[in-house]
């Protein structure tokens, strides 16, 4: 459906929102790069973790081996350290003549440290399945809800956002999420409870020698605040601009070949380089702030390392610790660093996660079709169809249909017309409740649109549209999509009525022939003759044909009118036409202008008028 001047309209009201938010529109398809309004990081993980919530007691079970792992680890130097203190006083004792190494005691110590540090990789392995299996699962219920919620979004969505930046937000924004997620929720249990356990024997083993390590943690936050602040931006506008170069790609592969029909190869590169130029420059910039955490991470727990070095050896000297303790507590020292070097990278995996989360939010929170109550049963209804003084514009302010008024009888052939823009094709996207009337009301039997549900609506007509519609599968799959559960013989009767069934006997394996992804192994009449097949085996009450001719040739267009002819007999259909020769044999013409009716009649009467239709008219029959 090509309403071109319409979708402008949308676009420039639009564009002014988009701007105001601190959006950037770029490219054909309105993709949207933001780089100036930071993101909502606390409403985003709040948002996260309540979604999560569903699974607490598998983060529970994550939260206990973490914590047993964690406990385990922290024990070991200390035990450790006591084979160093037996070391040292056997040396002494050696030394001194008084006794030698109890090597007993020592293998001892180090088999109980061995048994440790395996109860530690166990509980370890253990929180890292759970853990593996929550974020996965979290990918997965994001998945469905996305899935469910595509189904709950009025068609107006996709008409305003890029195929490309919705699918980056279902493939790479969940692939993100879940595998920052595993990463980051590991890494933030690990290093919290090992920064509380090892605070805690570290105050058992010295307390000075421990409030001086102590100093390293406002100096670790406030450079890892600053950090974080300047990557934060940098990140969101990574994930948008892959967003952004995911639609890009989209965007030239399904168009490939007009992309080189029309010579726009050069210009096809240069838009994606400028959109990589972005990716790279967010990327690079995101990467390498967070990079810089853990140097710097380093060098505080190196000035540590020394300081504690230094009061360990006065201690010693004065008798207060043993030598074991100053091992015990140089690795405590590390070990107390690397958390809070963990949760400097975590909050760079957080970072990402919220990202990438909240772009997968955004979908699942758009505008929905409003819900409805039951409706009013359509099986009785009678196909009558009146418009009465309807008007709407998809932007309010702006009205594409002014005020049109007209009364359709059952088994009418109406035909709509006008030049680009008039409101033919947004007067069936109502008719069919894609959009609802903004004034007036559209009349099924008697019966406001509006109170019947939009699925009963729908499934009341038959479609064939210009832009022909095929899936990845079999011819015969691709024809059954308009009856599930029609049978062979249903299927190939329509495509003899469709005059389909000789190319499809032509094709490799006839009815079971693959058509690939973008349906480019036959041709785009073969196409729409596929279509038009699907049309007649779903056999429904009314029709909607948009220039259903007009991908084939023209002695296939009079076989394929008569077979149209013969499928619209006793079915009220609209008829939305360029080619003006397809419509003679219309009940009722109505001819747009600037969404009002100017003209209706039979094309006989129409062209008696000698008026705008006769005008439209003979422009193509001129010759």
């Amino acid at each position: 459906m090509s309403e071109y001047d319409e979708a402008q309209e949308r676009d420039l009201a639009q564009t002014a929102q988009r701007k105001k938010r601190g959006y950037r529109p770029g490219g054909p398809a309105g993709r949207m790069i933001v780089t100036e309004k930071p993101r909502d990081f606390k409403g985003t993980v709040k948002k996260l973790v309540r979604f999560m919530g569903r699974f607490k007691f598998a983060m529970l079970a994550a939260l206990v081996f973490a914590i047993g792992s964690t406990a385990f680890n922290v024990i070991g130097p200390k035990v450790l350290s006591t084979a160093t203190t037996e070391l040292f006083n056997g040396i002494v004792a050696k030394v001194e003549g008084t006794g030698g190494i109890n090597f007993d005691a020592i293998w001892t110590i180090l088999v109980t440290t061995l048994a440790i540090y395996l109860a530690s990789a166990v509980c370890q392995f253990v929180q890292g399945w759970v853990l593996t299996y929550v974020s996965q699962k979290t990918c997965y219920e994001l998945r469905r809800e996305i899935s469910e919620k595509i189904d709950r979004l009025p068609v107006g969505y996709f008409e305003r956002t890029s195929t490309g930046d919705t699918l980056s937000r279902i493939t790479n924004d969940v692939d993100t999420l879940g595998q920052s997620l595993n990463q980051g929720i590991s890494e933030l249990l690990r290093a919290v409870v090992t920064l509380v356990g090892v605070l805690a024997i570290m105050f058992y083993i010295n307390i000075p020698m421990t409030l001086v390590t102590l100093l390293i943690v406002p100096v670790s936050i406030v450079l890892i605040r600053v950090i974080v602040k300047r990557s934060q931006k940098h990140f969101y506008a990574q994930q948008a601009n892959l967003g952004a170069i995911d639609g890009q790609i989209e965007e030239m592969f399904s168009g490939h070949a007009i992309v080189k029909a029309f010579g726009r190869e050069q210009a096809a590169i240069d838009e994606f380089d400028a959109t990589n130029e972005k990716l790279y420059e967010s990327a690079w910039k995101s990467q390498f702030l967070s990079g810089l955490m853990r140097p710097v991470m380093d060098v505080i727990g190196n000035l540590g390392y020394v300081v504690v070095a230094i009061m360990g050896s006065v201690f010693a000297v004065q008798g207060v610790i043993t030598v074991g303790d100053i091992q015990a507590f140089i690795q405590y020292v590390k070990n107390f660093t690397q958390p809070i070097t963990q949760l400097a990278q975590v909050s760079n995996v957080l970072q990402l996660t919220a990202a990438a989360a909240e772009r997968v939010f955004e979908f699942l929170e758009a505008d929905e079709e409003a819900p409805e109550e039951q409706g009013v049963p359509t099986d009785d209804l009678p196909c009558t169809v009146e418009f009465d003084h309807v008007r709407f514009g998809y932007d309010s302010d702006k009205a594409i249909i002014k005020d049109f008024s007209a009364k359709v009888r059952e088994g009418q052939t109406v035909a709509f017309v006008g030049p680009t823009g008039a409101g033919k094709t947004t007067l069936v996207k109502l008719l069919m409740r894609f959009y609802d009337a903004q004034g007036g009301a559209i009349r099924i039997g008697g019966v406001d649109v509006r109170d019947i549900e939009r699925d009963d609506v729908r499934e009341m007509f038959g479609m064939v549209l210009q832009d022909t519609w095929l899936f990845n599968g079999t011819v015969r799959e691709n024809i059954r999509y308009g009856k599930p559960d029609a049978t062979d013989e249903e299927v190939e009767e329509a495509a003899r009525r469709a005059f389909a069934h000789h190319f499809i006997e032509t094709l490799p394996g006839g009815y079971d022939c693959e058509i690939n992804e973008d349906a480019s192994n036959i041709s785009a009449g073969q196409r729409q003759l596929l279509t038009i097949a699907r049309a007649f085996l779903a056999n429904r009450r009314m029709l909607v044909l948009d220039e259903a001719t007009s991908s084939v040739d023209t002695r296939t267009e009079e076989r394929i009118q008569a077979a149209m002819d013969d499928l619209m007999a006793d079915r009220t259909s609209f008829v939305i036409a360029h080619r003006l020769s397809t419509i003679r044999n219309a009940d009722l013409i109505i001819v747009l202008r600037d969404g009002d009716i100017v003209e209706q009649g039979t094309h006989g009467e129409l062209l008696a008028k000698d008026g705008f239709y006769a005008e439209l008219y003979n422009a193509q029959f001129a010759d």
